[in-house]
């Protein structure tokens, strides 16, 4: 035990080699421990729905509009109140609007600093100096740490304060003093961020969200079912790759691998105008949930990669269910309940017909064999994944970030 006691402390040494900078570090975190715990924020079920999920991260799902009433509640106007919130959440694009009709910005400039140094001086209250000293921006650090230790009964430094917003004023650095506060109490409202699952889906721009939350200070991941594909798929996994391109296809997303990304679909595309090219593949029209305009030959083109993709995934998840008789999921070999010659599916122990009876790749004696063609699709399709950098490096987050797996 002695021996165990010693290899600690001689750990521990290495960073507090003395008495009194051991008693110091007791000192610091025996006193953090009686401040407020930091706000924790949870996002769930995001879907790639960039717009949605910036406001609810700027505001703090509403915490910095509540934080404005605690501060100005008695002294501004609702109206005033949502004015300096929406001026918090989009400082930068706020401010061109509100300056288009101020008859004195030098004045603005002025009401607004005092009024966001009191909301960050609120804010801040609950950490540590230290912790909002590494919070504030590099150039703006010493300024921001002066402003916001300001106390209201120090009349000596009355003037002191006063000059030092003047200053900002008159060599036209407010509106970047004005950012720079805005985001520093976005940061110090929510601690820490908790996104609980599906980041990845139908939404049109997982992409973004996901480097917005790379650069976030702090933050955790629960994996989702879809979170965990696009992982699978960067990491070379055939059939979670099919599975995102089906999910891209049916709900007209196949933007984010091709443009986000850079991932050609070209080799589907071509394959399934061959295979598919007189077939309507009705039962695969792509969901248009966002009401985007696509010619008629664009949809007719997607339905094909959609069915061709589709089948492509049958195929995969078949031998790799057999494999496995601990998934239980037997029912998901979609294949083995066709009867290809009469046209029907077996349901229960009812057979029920088949509404797309056209599947010109499938063998009834061997139905998950991929055909060459196929082969060679979901090939490039891999090589394609695997070589992007920017997926992998954007997946590795869900790694290096996770609290635990789950699926929702």
């Amino acid at each position: 035990m002695e021996e165990i006691n010693l290899k600690y402390l001689n750990l521990l040494a290495k960073s507090y080699p003395t008495i009194a900078k051991t008693a110091t570090e007791i000192i610091n975190l025996e006193a953090i421990l009686n401040l407020p715990k930091g706000t924790e924020h949870f996002l769930s079920d995001i879907h790639g729905e960039y717009s949605a999920f910036l406001q609810v991260l700027r505001n703090g799902s509403g915490v910095v509009k509540r934080k404005i009433h605690d501060v100005f509640g008695d002294q501004l106007s609702e109206t005033e109140i949502n004015t300096l919130a929406t001026l918090v959440y989009y400082p930068e694009q706020k401010l061109d609007l509100l300056l288009e009709s101020e008859e004195n910005p030098a004045l603005f400039y002025k009401k607004t600093l005092f009024q966001l140094v009191k909301l960050c001086q609120y804010v801040s209250s609950k950490y540590t100096r230290s912790k909002v000293r590494k919070a504030m921006p590099e150039d703006f650090s010493y300024i921001l740490e002066e402003l916001l230790h300001e106390n209201d009964n120090d009349q000596d430094k009355e003037l002191y304060y006063a000059e030092i917003i003047q200053s900002i004023i008159s060599l036209n650095r407010a509106k970047e003093f004005i950012a720079a506060l805005s985001k520093l109490i976005q940061r110090l409202v929510v601690d820490h961020l908790h996104v609980v699952g599906d980041v990845y889906d139908r939404g049109p721009y997982p992409d973004k969200i996901m480097d917005t939350l790379m650069d976030y200070h702090s933050i955790d991941f629960q994996w989702g079912n879809h979170d965990m594909l696009w992982m699978g798929a960067a990491s070379g996994s055939a059939v979670c790759l099919a599975n995102v391109v089906r999910i891209s296809a049916r709900y007209l997303n196949l933007d984010i691998l091709e443009d986000s990304y850079g991932i050609s679909l070209r080799p589907l595309a071509l394959f399934a105008d061959d295979v598919y090219e007189k077939d309507p593949c009705t039962c695969f029209q792509p969901k248009n949930e966002t009401n985007m305009t696509y010619s008629h030959a664009e949809i007719a083109q997607i339905a094909r990669m959609h069915k061709a993709i589709a089948v492509i995934q049958f195929k995969l998840e078949g031998p790799i269910i057999s494999r496995h008789p601990e998934f239980e999921m037997d029912s998901r070999r979609v294949l083995d309940f066709i009867d290809f010659k009469n046209g029907t599916f077996l349901v229960k122990g009812h057979d029920y017909p088949l509404l797309d009876q056209h599947f010109p790749t499938i063998n009834p004696n061997d139905p998950y064999r991929l055909t060459e063609k196929e082969e060679e699709v979901i090939e490039k399709l891999l090589a394609s994944f695997k070589k992007l950098r920017t997926l992998a490096e954007t997946c590795s987050i869900f790694i290096c970030k996770r609290q635990y797996v789950f699926n929702i």
